[in-house]
C-alpha cells in the first residue's frame, strides 16, 4: 500500500469516508460548451461530440448511439441533411471523447454537443463539479437515437427555453438546490434513482414551482416548462447521475483500494473504475438487458446496454436499492417484492458499509448498500444489478422495455490483477 494507507481496508474506508461527506447540490443549467472546455470549440478546431460509456470509435458503435451522433449533427448545425451528417461523422472530422473524461455523464447514447444545456451540480464538500443534459422525456428521444424533425426541435426548445428558464430559476436559490434532501425524502416515497424517479420528480418540482412563477420570462414559456416538468417523470434521473458523478469523482481522488467509483457501458463494452487504479479503464463485452417489453418487442429487437446511467449504482441507488421501489420491480421483470429484498440483500453483500443518510423503510429503514468492493465481486462471482431502459437495435424506435443488466465480471478481475500488480503482488 501507500504510506498513507497501510491496508487496503483502510483506503477503503477513506473512500467511504469522501462518499459519506459528499454534499452534491444543484446549482444551474448552462451550455454544455460554457463549463466543459473541450466543446468550447475555436474557429477550425475538430468538433467534438461526448458520448456515454468508455471510449469508443464511430465504427464500433451501435446504431442507437450512431443515430443520437446524427441527431446531435443536425441540432448544432453542422449539417442540413442525415445524408451530410453521416458524410461528417464518418470523415474524421468529428472527435468523440467519453463524458466521464470532462467531468459529465450522459443517459444511454449519452451523446452531449457545445449548445445542448447541461445541468450543473457542486459537490461543496470537495469544490468539484459534475455536468448531465437534461432529460428529454419518453418516446423518440435522442437517447435512444431518434433524430427526425420533432426530436431536434425539441432539443432546441431545451435549449432556448427550457435551459434558460431553469437556469434563471436554479440562479436564485441562495446556494442551490441540496440534491441530499431531495434523495432522502424520495427514497422514503417508493423511488430508487434509476428506473423509477416520479417521486423526486415531484418534490424537485415543488422546490422550483413557487420560484418559476416568480420568473421574469414569458408567460407562453412559463406554462411550456412547468407542463413539461409535470409530464417527465424522470426527470430527476439527470439530476441524479450528475450529483453520483460529483460524489463519485471527489471519491476518486483517494487514489488507493478497491471501491468501484465508476460503471458505464457505450453498447459494445462495459467499465468500470476502482479507486486504486484511478482514471484506468477495465472493460469487457456489454450485456444485454433482462426484463419486460413493451407489446410488439422481444429481446430480438433489443440493443445491448448503454448509458452513463449506471453511476447511480456506483452510488448506491437504482438496482442496488431495489427493495427502496416495490413498484418498479414487475415494471423490471424482477418478479416482486420478494425478489427485490433478495437482489438487495445480495448487493448489500458485495458492498463494505450503508449510507445511513438514505435510510429504506421497506428495508427496516437500513441505509442504503455503500461501497461496492472489487474483491468481493471477485471472489463471490455476484455482480452489481443496474436498472436499465431497453433500447431498440434500430435507432430512432425509442424505448422497447425495462429490465436489469449485470456487469461481465471480467472487468472486475481485470481490475483487481491490474491493482494486485500495481501493489507489487505477483504470481
Amino acid at each position: 500500500m501507500t504510506s498513507e494507507y497501510k491496508t487496503i481496508d483502510e483506503a477503503n474506508q477513506a473512500v467511504i469516508d469522501k462518499i459519506l461527506a459528499a454534499t452534491p447540490f444543484l446549482m444551474d443549467v448552462v451550455p454544455a460548451k460554457s463549463v466543459i472546455p473541450l466543446l468550447d470549440q475555436q474557429s477550425g478546431a475538430k468538433k467534438v461530440l461526448l458520448h456515454a460509456g468508455p471510449p469508443i470509435r464511430w465504427d464500433e458503435m451501435t446504431n442507437p448511439m450512431q443515430g443520437s451522433c446524427i441527431g446531435a449533427v443536425l441540432f448544432e448545425g453542422w449539417a442540413a441533411d442525415e445524408d451530410a451528417a453521416l458524410e461528417l461523422l464518418t470523415s474524421g472530422k468529428v472527435a468523440f471523447e467519453p463524458c466521464h473524461h470532462v467531468g459529465a455523464v450522459g443517459p444511454m447514447g449519452g451523446i452531449t454537443s457545445a449548445n445542448m444545456p447541461v445541468l450543473v451540480v457542486l459537490n461543496k464538500t470537495d469544490g468539484n463539479y459534475a455536468y448531465c443534459t437534461m432529460n428529454e422525456g419518453i418516446g423518440a428521444v435522442l437517447r435512444f437515437g431518434a433524430y427526425h424533425r420533432g426530436v431536434i426541435e425539441r432539443l432546441r426548445w431545451m435549449r432556448d427555453v427550457l435551459g434558460p428558464v431553469l437556469g434563471q430559476v436554479l440562479r436564485g436559490i441562495e446556494g442551490g438546490l441540496n440534491v441530499n434532501v431531495l434523495v432522502t425524502k424520495a427514497i422514503a416515497m417508493g423511488d430508487e434513482f434509476h428506473q423509477r424517479n416520479i417521486a423526486a420528480s415531484m418534490c424537485f418540482l415543488k422546490e422550483i414551482a413557487p420560484r418559476l412563477v416568480y420568473a421574469d420570462v414569458p408567460q407562453d414559456q412559463l406554462r411550456e416548462v412547468m407542463r413539461f416538468l409535470a409530464d417527465t417523470d424522470q426527470f430527476f434521473l439527470n439530476i441524479m447521475m450528475a450529483a453520483a458523478k460529483a460524489v463519485m469523482d471527489a471519491a476518486r481522488t483517494i487514489q488507493a483500494g478497491t471501491i468501484v467509483t465508476a460503471m458505464t457501458r457505450n453498447g459494445s463494452n462495459f467499465g468500470i473504475r476502482i479507486s486504486g487504479m484511478g482514471d484506468t479503464w477495465f472493460t469487457a463485452p456489454v450485456n444485454t438487458p433482462d426484463g419486460l417489453y413493451f407489446t410488439g418487442y422481444s429481446s430480438a429487437d433489443a440493443n445491448p446496454d448503454m448509458g452513463d446511467s449506471a453511476i447511480t449504482e456506483t452510488f448506491g441507488v437504482g438496482g442496488m436499492a431495489m427493495i427502496a421501489a416495490p413498484a418498479v420491480t414487475r415494471f423490471v421483470g424482477s418478479g416482486g417484492f420478494g425478489d427485490a429484498l433478495a437482489t438487495s440483500n445480495e448487493m448489500r453483500d458485495i458492498c463494505i458499509a450503508r449510507n445511513p443518510s438514505f435510510p429504506v423503510p421497506t428495508w427496516d429503514f437500513q441505509g442504503i448498500c455503500l461501497g461496492i468492493d472489487a474483491r468481493k465481486v471477485v471472489a463471490s462471482r455476484v455482480t452489481p444489478v443496474i436498472n436499465t431502459g431497453i433500447a431498440h437495435k434500430q435507432a430512432g424506435i425509442g424505448q422497447i422495455g425495462a429490465g436489469t443488466v449485470h456487469p461481465p465480471v471480467e472487468c472486475f478481475d481485470q481490475a483487481i490483477s491490474a491493482y494486485a500488480e500495481q501493489l507489487g503482488f505477483t504470481g
